[in-house]
């Protein structure tokens, strides 16, 4: 997809916010949660690169950029019995030990993000305990706050924690633009199909793009 491709919003600095969904040890190192659930960890650190792009680009164009963790309370009271009932069925109890602490708890090593991203002053970092970085967060009122009226979304994975916060963005009433190579699934197999089907109806959930036409449409903004 080319950077003049019609099919994305138009975007400028001030009403756009990048979305940097759950860059974290526990989902992207080999000895963290999504390791020990059986994800190779290697496709999803592929995203780094361009997720790194798309940080830069809107840094220099004054964009803002969120990054949200996924994990839960050391008591894990805010864990759902039955989402910790299916990270055991999956091998990968949360709040089990690991090599990097607890599995997805707050304030473990594996929680945080990998060393490759490093957030500056004024770009907040949400914890949240679900799938969607609208639920139990202040998302929506920083967004709100800023103006913003467009979300870029990039991270893990993309058919569970992305495509969960693309929908609430597109309930909230935002634009949104998915960025195909700085986001990857779970399955190598899930992929096109979790990107395919955002164009559906007309671009039911917003627009796919590449980084490289991100980077560009960011220059312009």
């Amino acid at each position: 997809m080319s950077s003049a491709d019609t099919s994305l919003p138009p975007i400028t600095a001030a009403h756009t916010a990048l979305l940097v969904i759950d860059m974290q040890r526990d989902f992207l190192d080999a000895r963290g949660y999504a390791a020990q659930a059986g994800v190779d960890v290697k496709r999803l650190r592929g995203t780094l690169a361009p997720v790194l792009a798309l940080i830069d680009a809107a840094r220099a164009a004054g964009v803002r950029i969120v990054y949200t963790r996924e994990g839960h309370r050391p008591d894990l009271s805010d864990c759902p019995p039955a989402k910790l009932a299916r990270s055991r069925a999956a091998g990968a109890e949360i709040g089990s030990s690991g090599p990097l602490g607890r599995l997805l708890v707050r304030g473990e090593h594996g929680h945080d993000l990998v060393d490759e991203l490093r957030p500056r002053a004024g770009e907040p970092v949400l914890d949240k305990p679900g799938y969607s970085a609208f639920h139990q967060t202040e998302l929506d009122q920083i967004l709100r706050g800023w103006g913003i009226d467009t979300v870029i979304l990039c991270g893990v994975t993309t058919e569970v924690c992305v495509h969960t916060t693309l929908r609430s963005a597109i309930d909230h009433g935002l634009n949104a633009i998915t960025v195909a190579d700085a986001c990857a699934a779970s399955e190598p197999q899930l992929q096109a199909p979790a990107l395919a089907m955002i164009g559906v109806e007309g671009g039911i959930f917003g627009s796919v793009a590449d980084s490289k036409s991100l980077v560009a449409l960011m220059g312009r903004a």
